[in-house]
């Protein structure tokens, strides 16, 4: 469940998958009954947000003009950020590495910012939402692991 937190951030691990994953496995333990309705809804959300990741920074990038190097600068920049000791790294990186990766598609400066900003925003909605679904899913668990204390503990 952790791990899916950590991936709703990090591009290279799908972050409401994993926390599905840790449902599963919370649900193929003996104490915890096999809910296979509570299963696949939470599945079927987790796929549907795995899917829209990739759809919503093309949309922002899409619509404010921005390339296919736009939304790659983004994810290198993410990950720049997040290794960089420097305060909002997080949030620093994906801005920049857009710009670079418009500037480097031989966008002129002023529409390089302009895709820069649409493909940030798109990559701040992206995450917001998986964030928002991991969390559900996080509390999910622990309503199941409340309920079932007793036996567990």
């Amino acid at each position: 469940m952790i791990l899916g937190l950590i991936g709703s951030f990090l591009p290279v691990l799908p972050g409401p998958l994993t926390s599905w994953v840790g449902l599963l496995i919370f649900h193929l333990t003996d104490v915890v009954p096999m809910n296979w309705t509570f299963l696949g809804l939470t599945l079927f959300v987790a796929i549907t947000i795995w899917i829209l990741d990739y759809i919503i920074p093309a949309i922002g990038t899409k619509r404010f003009g921005g390339s296919r190097a736009g939304m790659i600068g983004t994810s290198i920049g993410l990950i720049v950020g997040l290794l960089a000791p420097i305060p909002g790294g997080i949030i620093i990186g994906p801005f920049v590495g857009a710009l670079i990766g418009e500037l480097l598609n031989k966008s002129e400066f002023d529409k390089a910012l302009k895709a820069a900003f649409g493909s940030f925003l798109g990559f701040l909605a992206s995450t917001f939402i998986k964030f928002m679904v991991a969390l559900v899913f996080l509390g999910l668990f622990i309503v199941k692991v409340v309920e079932y204390q007793e036996v567990l503990f």
